[in-house]
């Protein structure tokens, strides 16, 4: 639903956001008016963490690593009670989006690109390079999110698409609404 929306809620401890380093000046721009209510001036207090590269306990163990994009683009992975998930939007084939979704619980992961397509200026996923991602990373689930919607116009590609992967068999192609569970 976006950020625009955040002065329908209340949160009683408050709103941490965590973002690499430089998106508080874009948040500042985005979620202020005349687009929205301007975070200052929401009904809860909203504290704006800053990462860089690295390892972090807040609260949880999370660590941040920059993947191959034509824009810098720090992702996630955080541990929460025995289990691991692995964050890697935005990102071409690399070593760092293999390393953050080591044994990862669930991988959530982009897919861009259509089967076989690939784009050097533009370094994003397509279905066969994320699942060779999950298979070295031994993740055990893997989601396909962000499809750009001028190669995948349909709900119906998306799932023709996981059709062109082979070697990882537990992975789903996200939809609106969905809900997975990590802890049965």
């Amino acid at each position: 639903m976006g950020l625009h929306i955040l002065n329908k809620f209340h949160f009683q401890q408050g709103l941490r956001i965590y973002c690499q380093k430089g998106t508080r000046n874009a948040l500042e721009t985005i979620v202020s008016s005349p687009y929205t209510c301007p975070l200052s001036e929401l009904p809860f207090s909203v504290e704006i963490h800053e990462l860089l590269e690295g390892a972090y306990e807040i609260p949880f163990p999370l660590e941040c690593r920059f993947l191959l994009h034509a824009s810098p683009c720090l992702r996630y992975r955080l541990e929460l009670e025995e289990k691991i998930l692995a964050y890697c939007p935005d990102t071409g084939l690399c070593e760092n989006a293999v390393l953050l979704a080591e044994d990862a619980d669930l991988l959530i992961a982009e897919r861009s690109l259509r089967p076989g397509e690939s784009h050097p200026q533009w370094p994003h996923l397509n279905p066969e390079e994320t699942a060779q991602i999950a298979r070295q990373a031994n993740a055990k689930r893997l989601v396909l999110v962000h499809f750009d919607a001028n190669r995948y116009r349909t709900v119906q590609e998306r799932f023709e698409a996981l059709r062109t992967i082979s070697g990882f068999g537990n992975v789903v192609a996200a939809q609106d609404d969905m809900v997975l569970k990590l802890w049965q």
